[in-house]
């Protein structure tokens, strides 16, 4: 077979799509001997590093070839409008086309259309987005649910939420591929540059994500305020993660708390620095409002974190009995996790334990054995 595979938001700054993208595309080229990989980055209109030529998966192999369309986004959205023939030729002649960012092609005449869905917030919770984001992400996946000829749900829960939304999709036609972590024991790592004075192994709260409504921040953050409140020596508060949207105001609501000194926002950091602060956190704290996956939670485990989490959508999936589950829409609820935790040192062990156990039960190549399953069943199909 020949896949052809988005890899359009693995650049700079990538976030979750990116990551999922990145580590999928290099797990099945470690673990399939057979087929071919043609690595497209830019794909679709939207969602893409200026500079995805430069900047997004390469991966030398004899069986992987990337193909750029366009030599810049506006190039490539003008090729990605509506396929011919002629397109898939220049594409490389896919077997399959495995979309990786909300954006789906329509017009294949020829290749097969494998879609990854990730989650629906966007139509659960619109007020966690912006309107031009609400229709991106619509616009994809409403294509998807009337054009792709298999999809990859990251979780049961994503699953279900599609197809509550549109039951017209065949459900036997909706896989779920779990994720895995990126993060492994032997990574190197280090701590934040030019900031490890400001917090020690062990003595710091983590919370990893972009910075955006649906990740809870202003809950977590009255949580926290209010943890502190009633607690004596409490540890900082660290948050690692890149703007995103309708967050831009979050350090003003940091100081409205009195927390300015207490709250660190690192911005977006690298693996190595990501990878320290998992290890070195008191507890990973994560009361998200909504999820498909939830990576963080399972990179926080993976690395032996104790973890706070929502007891809401995915997360349990992942998750399992390894984490201390809270209301993320109850901000007392949060704060008594956060006073439970510092308290019970016996509960936080208990918790990094099982944190090994259940990690365990997630790895990248267990989610490219089933992705190679689906694009077999659908060259079976042909």
């Amino acid at each position: 077979m020949k896949i052809g595979f988005d890899v359009s938001q693995t650049g700079n700054n990538k976030a979750g799509c990116g990551f999922v993208a990145d580590a999928l595309i290099r797990a099945l080229i470690r673990t399939d001997p057979e087929n071919a990989y043609l690595l497209y980055p830019h794909f679709g209109g939207d969602f893409r590093d200026p500079d995805a030529l430069k900047t997004t998966t390469r991966v030398e192999h004899p069986r992987v070839r990337r193909i750029p369309v366009g030599r810049n986004p506006d190039e490539g959205r003008i090729f990605w409008e509506g396929m011919t023939p002629e397109k898939e030729d220049a594409l490389g002649s896919p077997d399959i086309i495995h979309a990786n960012n909300f954006f789906c092609p329509t017009g294949l005449t020829r290749a097969r259309l494998l879609y990854t869905l990730h989650d629906i917030s966007f139509l659960m919770h619109p007020e966690f987005t912006t309107e031009q984001n609400r229709w991106i992400c619509f616009n994809g996946v409403f294509r998807a649910s009337l054009h792709a000829d298999a999809i990859i749900a990251v979780s049961a829960f994503s699953r279900e939420s599609f197809l509550e939304v549109f039951p017209h999709y065949p459900p036997d036609r909706i896989t779920v591929v779990p994720l895995g972590s990126r993060f492994g024991p032997d990574q190197a790592t280090g701590a934040p540059s030019g900031r490890s004075e400001r917090f020690h192994p062990g003595e710091f709260w983590l919370s990893v994500g972009t910075l955006e409504p649906r990740k809870n921040l202003r809950r977590m953050l009255a949580a926290y305020a209010e943890y502190r409140n009633g607690a004596k020596d409490a540890f900082p508060l660290v948050l690692a993660g890149g703007q995103g949207w309708m967050e831009e105001d979050l350090e003003a609501y940091i100081h409205s708390l009195g927390l300015q000194g207490e709250v660190m926002p690192l911005g977006y950091v690298a693996d190595e620095e990501l990878i320290w602060l998992y290890r070195n956190c008191f507890a990973f704290v994560y009361p998200s409002l909504y999820e498909g996956f939830g990576l963080p939670v399972l990179e926080a485990m993976t690395l032996g974190a104790a973890v706070i989490t929502s007891h809401d959508t995915s997360l349990p999936e992942v998750a399992g009995d390894a984490a201390l589950y809270v209301d993320p829409w109850d901000v007392s609820d949060i704060a008594r996790a956060f006073g439970r935790l510092a308290a019970d040192a016996g509960l936080r062990e208990t918790l990094k334990q099982r944190a090994d156990c259940q990690s365990r039960k997630f790895s990248w190549e267990r989610s490219a054995a089933r992705t190679l399953a689906v694009y077999r069943r659908l060259m079976d199909e042909t």
